[in-house]
């Protein structure tokens, strides 16, 4: 193995800034990367953000083909979720790029398989 090598990278640390706690399975934006908790994060305290795997997330009413682009939007209104809670969508734009659809979704559909930073 190379002498520089630090990890895998499928896992990040994550310190919580943030004004709320995190929740296992919420997805958590890190600059340009989106990652899932690992488990729940308290204010203030740091946590494991899974970056490459496949999850399933909320998605926007829209149908996702497999292998679409996936894009994190913070204010986005998840089929049968909570109103501006954020979720996935197929749309780039004042999103932020997730990974790719690891299987089709239908619009009714309240989640999605994603290939995490794909």
């Amino acid at each position: 193995m190379a002498q520089n090598h630090v990890q895998e990278g499928k896992k990040m640390n994550w310190t919580n800034g943030g004004a709320a706690a995190v929740v296992s399975g919420q997805a958590v934006v890190v600059g340009a990367l989106v990652g899932v908790a690992a488990g729940d994060i308290a204010v203030g305290e740091t946590g494991v953000l899974e970056v490459a795997e496949v999850r399933f997330l909320p998605k926007a009413a829209e149908a996702i083909t497999q292998g679409a682009k996936l894009y994190w939007d913070a204010n986005g209104n998840p089929v049968g979720g909570v109103a501006g809670s954020g979720c996935l969508t197929a749309t780039a734009t004042d999103n932020t790029y997730a990974g790719v659809a690891f299987a089709a979704a239908a619009d009714t559909a309240a989640t999605v398989d994603i290939k995490l930073n794909a």
